[in-house]
């Protein structure tokens, strides 16, 4: 028996774990663990959680479907899951595992413990690479090290694509009788366990959603994707990132579609589609990142020197901003709607990120742990990656001189304050003149109701140069 352990790669169609598991003739199993107590302690945000067991639903019924059984186990945390698998081969005859390689440290110390459990019943385990176009550590400097700024990272890994290319995984073929599957909702010890399950309508499941995006922005939305891309209230992205961060599509299959759509793979920003590629490599940048520099996922800079930056840790002022009450409207309204959507456009989240460490001076840790526990493609690699991006102590060649002033920021990407009157309703009915500085205007109203803002902008800028520029004494 081979056994296929699904994690952040919920899908039949390019999954080399599962491609690879159902070579040959020999039965397979595929597994999902639940582990409540690890997903709080990791602030994995509960309508991440919905969605992905949602998917996995979807996903037990398709593998069903084939013949094939999906187990599920639950244990609280990863250090019960050795014993557990161990368990689980012995009682079913595993002599093969199957899984994705992981990239977070607590993961991979997690399937380290496996491997070794599993070795001593004589199972072999396989370790794929199922997150990445490439693999991390394939691409690095000429001294065989991981770039630490993103542009030369990009070219490197465009070469490397260039001459290594790539493999689309398809589905596995039926490999014997229809198999019954009781749904995540019928089992009690599920529901137990995570409480309401109903996953939320604004985000279905399932690969074809996942496909049916993907194409839709390929067809609508990709060629203008450099021009429309920062605004938040234009349809101008592709909302693939849920699908992405539970594994529901894969970047792979991301860059074989954009190929297919423009009939080559663009290789600068010359051509169009290369915006929305250049995203894809970020995303890669991230991931090898995180691989490859494990103190990332210990709460520890990029860049080491910065540890020692005199960081807030005002409760109050967070609480402000994570409840959307900062007085910056382009601000108020990004936390609002990440807090009832569990998701927010990218250039929001990068204008939230600099105002908290910037404006506010408050530990990045805060933010990053923020985001996690709301949204529902929060993914380690990426949100660490942004954080720290924003906050100076990332890969980045100047960090304090990237200060965003959230007014002109506002003014920029929501001129007409369509996505602010969205989300802030204090503001839904003043004039688009006064939207990113509406102070004046409800005071000649005589309303009191949109808090005054936090802190002056120009004042905040130069204490958060200061800060970056201590270390260097």
């Amino acid at each position: 028996m081979k056994l296929v352990w699904l994690r952040n790669d919920l899908r039949l169609a390019d999954n080399p774990a599962l491609r690879h598991a159902c070579a040959g003739d020999e039965p397979v199993a595929a597994l999902f663990i639940i582990s409540p107590t690890q997903w709080q302690q990791h602030k994995m945000a509960p309508v991440r959680q919905r969605f992905m067991l949602a998917q996995v639903d979807v996903l037990g019924r398709e593998l069903a479907a084939l013949g094939i059984p999906l187990h599920l186990l639950r244990v609280e945390t990863f250090a019960e899951a050795p014993a557990a698998l161990a368990d689980l081969c012995r009682e079913q005859g595993v002599t093969q595992l199957y899984a994705n390689q992981a990239i977070e440290i607590d993961e991979q110390r997690r399937d380290h413990a496996v491997s070794a459990a599993l070795a001593e019943q004589a199972v072999t385990c396989h370790w794929l690479n199922g997150c990445c176009v490439l693999p991390p550590g394939r691409v690095l400097t000429g001294s065989g090290e991981m770039f630490k700024v993103f542009t030369p990272f990009s070219r490197a890994w465009l070469k490397a694509l260039d001459e290594e290319g790539f493999v689309i995984h398809r589905a596995p073929a039926p490999r014997g009788e229809p198999l019954p599957w009781l749904p995540l909702a019928e089992r009690v010890w599920v529901d137990e366990a995570l409480g309401e399950l109903a996953p939320d309508p604004r985000w279905p499941v399932g690969e074809a959603e996942a496909r049916r995006r993907l194409n839709d922005f390929l067809e609508q939305a990709v060629l203008d994707y450099g021009e429309t891309r920062d605004f938040p209230a234009i349809a101008g992205t592709s909302v693939l990132s849920p699908y992405l961060a539970a594994g529901i599509i894969s970047p792979r299959q991301c860059v074989a579609a954009l190929q297919q759509r423009l009939g080559y793979r663009p290789q600068s920003n010359a051509q169009p589609g290369f915006v929305w590629l250049n995203e894809l490599i970020w995303r890669e940048f991230y991931r090898h990142l995180l691989v490859l520099i494990p103190t990332l996922s210990m709460n520890r800079p990029f860049k080491p020197e910065t540890a020692d930056l005199p960081w807030s840790w005002d409760p109050d002022a967070f609480t402000a901003w994570c409840e959307g009450r900062t007085g910056y409207p382009i601000v108020d309204a990004a936390m609002r709607c990440l807090n009832a959507t569990g998701w927010m456009h990218n250039r929001l989240r990068m204008i939230v990120a600099s105002f908290l460490t910037k404006d506010l001076h408050i530990h990045w840790r805060l933010g990053e742990d923020y985001f996690m526990s709301r949204l529902i493609d929060g993914d380690l690699a990426a949100n660490n990656g942004g954080w720290q991006w924003a906050a100076g102590t990332g890969a980045d060649a100047a960090p304090y001189f990237r200060v965003f002033n959230p007014t002109t920021q506002g003014q920029r990407f929501d001129p007409q304050g369509e996505f602010i009157r969205t989300w802030v309703t204090e503001l839904a009915d003043i004039p688009a003149a006064y939207v990113h500085q509406p102070h004046d205007w409800l005071r000649l109203k005589g309303r009191q109701d949109y808090p005054a803002p936090m802190v002056d902008h120009a004042v905040a800028r130069v204490r958060a140069i200061e800060m970056f520029r201590s270390l260097e004494k």
